[in-house]
């Protein structure tokens, strides 16, 4: 299993009531279908060999027989397909009938496993005809041999120690304690759900509410197969509403009403990645389980994933898709950035700020979030000391756009222009200004932060920081110039997510001006603006140094999220900027990525105070407790076979 995708289907044939050979038949077609996919694990609906709606035909022998005897064919059917199916069927055992998912892999039946929970309410009569799952295993009939029957089971992978299924069906989704809680916490990775849930206004959203909250609440795979066309609408109708999800994602939605099958590539290494970081889920308590082991030739699927790999890669992580959730987002992190500086201010007693104004993305948020905590504590915005500083690299553009930015947002802007004193350092320790090197650069950066701080101590306030996640990241600040700071709060923003921060405060300021000059913030290439311009226009571009900000914000994502190997990262980044970077481009920065990340971890070590605003951020007092001197080997190791 490459890489830990692993691809599942939930299948919803269109059946008849109570006729287990036509439904044996479009059964196997499907399985034949997902044996083209590459599928290596279907689930079917509840009852589906049968139709869940046949009534008091469940007490009739004939139909109870015969869809044992199709049960064995489709079991012999699947000899030599490499894949785990789940079917539904009624099962006789000790004189009851109980409702089972019949588990079958590669021409074998691994086990039975019988519903708990039987819904006696409202549409529902289960418990006319079946028995509720007994406590423990058992050994059922299985024509002339035994076959384990129970709850407590768990099958269990050979070649893919990471998938790990048991099964639920239906109802014991929708009770307090579901069977699914156990299942996890012995072990299980994937549960599958054979259903037979039937539509009715509004239970759509809560199905599907129900089984992604499921999934996140266990950190589990999770397909669901529902019942769909061909049961009877006596008085009910099915939808074949079929669900997978991973963790929360809803990986595939079926349209309902419409029988077939959707597929999904399931990231098993992402959910053991979760569980192991997440201290308070459980360690693993198989004691009353028993594992019954399968294999699987993964050969097929690893192929068909290379075609296509059926799950949606977002190549902007950070970034909600949708405008109307992108809006709710921002609006949620501006009021985190806010709340962290309102608090800073109060316990300090201070009611000044000072942040360095370049006209630059990253310092252009820091003012707005400054702005609007200053109205949170209802002080003047006068009172936020906005300092421009221009050197050898300033642009007028940028300048101009600090300047009217500043004074739109009723800050006080004062102007220092740093050229003498950096050329009066240059002069104390002997170094040539025509030399544009590291010295050169950092001197400026530095000698702005100490102003910065001086002026701080003069008006009595605390310097704001403005540097983002990903400069952070790759290490692209100056130690102790604009790495420093007395509360940085864009530490856990990245470039990508500021840049969206900044044009949806343009777009709702609701101001002209000052949405013209965000605007044109917003286009102007991202540059530390430490060398001198060429014909007045910037000639120290950042990304063209150390690579696009939004490929590094997804290494990012992946690296600090789940822990990733290189080449899964590349292998991802492939897909997810398919038609925007080629793969030379895409490994090239992977590398300087990698390399910057394990050199620069000593900035990050000493970082100042700053709010998180999501799930992936870099201060060592909480969120990345890296080692400062960490070999790289194992990963670049990684990265040179690609």
């Amino acid at each position: 299993m490459k890489d830990g995708f692993f691809r599942v289907a939930a299948a919803t044939p269109k059946i008849k009531v109570a006729d287990p050979v036509y439904n044996r038949e479009q059964i196997c077609e499907m399985i034949e279908e997902g044996t083209r996919l590459g599928v290596g694990m279907m689930v079917f609906p509840e009852l589906s060999l049968t139709a869940y709606t046949c009534g008091d035909l469940f007490l009739h022998f004939p139909l109870i027989r015969r869809a044992k005897e199709e049960l064995k064919k489709i079991v012999e059917f699947t000899a030599g397909r490499q894949m785990l199916v789940f079917v539904g069927l009624p099962w006789e055992h000790g004189g009851k009938l109980y409702n089972v998912a019949a588990v079958i892999c590669n021409g074998q039946l691994l086990g039975v496993v019988p519903k708990t929970n039987l819904p006696n309410y409202s549409e529902f009569y289960e418990q006319r005809h079946f028995t509720p799952a007994m406590e423990f295993q058992a050994e059922t009939d299985w024509f002339g041999s035994r076959v384990i029957m129970g709850t407590n089971l768990l099958f269990a992978c050979r070649e893919i120690p990471e998938l790990v299924v048991a099964a639920e069906i239906c109802e014991d989704a929708w009770v307090p304690c579901p069977p699914s809680i156990r299942h996890a916490l012995a072990g299980a990775t994937v549960i599958a759900n054979c259903s037979a849930s039937d539509e009715v206004v509004g239970k759509d959203t809560y199905r599907r509410s129900l089984i992604g909250g499921q999934s996140a609440r266990l950190v589990c795979g999770y397909v669901y197969a529902n019942a769909g066309e061909g049961e009877s609408t006596q008085d009910l109708v099915f939808g074949g509403h079929n669900l997978i999800a991973e963790n929360g994602t809803l990986l595939a939605e079926a349209k309902r009403f419409h029988p077939g099958m959707i597929c999904a590539d399931m990231d098993l290494e992402r959910l053991c990645s979760e569980r192991r970081r997440t201290t308070t889920y459980p360690a693993q308590d198989d004691g009353i389980y028993l594992t019954i082991d399968f294999s699987l030739n993964t050969e097929a699927m690893e192929k068909e994933q290379e075609k296509k790999l059926l799950r949606f890669i977002d190549s902007r992580p950070f970034v909600p898709q949708a405008k109307e959730e992108r809006s709710r987002r921002c609006e949620e992190i501006f009021t985190i950035q806010a709340m962290g500086l309102k608090k800073r201010l109060e316990h300090t007693g201070t009611r000044h700020v000072v942040l360095g104004i370049s006209g630059g993305l990253d310092s252009t948020l820091a003012l707005l979030v400054a702005a609007r905590a200053f109205d949170l504590l209802d002080i003047p915005r006068q009172q936020i000391h906005a300092i421009t500083m221009p050197c050898f690299g300033t642009t007028d553009r940028t300048y101009q756009n600090a300047c009217t930015m500043t004074r739109k947002l009723g800050a006080t802007l004062t102007e220092v222009d740093i050229k003498a004193s950096v050329m009066q350092h240059f002069s104390d320790i002997g170094h040539d200004p025509s030399v544009h090197d590291v010295t050169y650069e950092n001197s400026q950066a530095r000698e702005r932060t100490q102003v910065l701080m001086d002026i701080a101590n003069q008006v009595g306030g605390l310097v704001i920081g403005t540097g983002d996640m990903s400069e952070l990241a790759l290490g692209w600040a100056t130690y102790n110039g604009d790495h420093m700071s007395m509360y940085g709060v864009n530490a856990s923003v990245p470039k990508t997510l500021v840049r969206h921060l900044v044009h949806y405060y343009a777009d709702t300021c609701g101001e002209q001006e000052l949405e013209a000059v965000l605007m044109d913030v917003l286009d102007t290439p991202v540059s530390p603006e430490l060398l001198p311009p060429e014909d007045g226009v910037i000639a120290q571009k950042t990304e063209d140094l150390v690579g696009p900000y939004e490929l590094h914000d997804f290494y990012l994502y992946y690296v600090l999220r789940y822990g990733y190997m290189p080449s899964k990262i590349y292998r991802l980044a492939l897909r997810a900027f398919a038609g925007e970077y080629e793969a030379e481009t895409i490994a090239k920065w992977l590398n300087v990525f990698y390399r910057r990340f394990f050199a620069q971890q000593f900035k990050r070590s000493c970082l100042p105070d700053g709010p998180k605003v999501g799930s992936v951020a870099v201060s060592p007092r909480g969120d990345l407790r890296m080692p400062s001197d960490a070999a790289r080997r194992i990963w670049m190791d990684d990265l040179e076979k690609l």
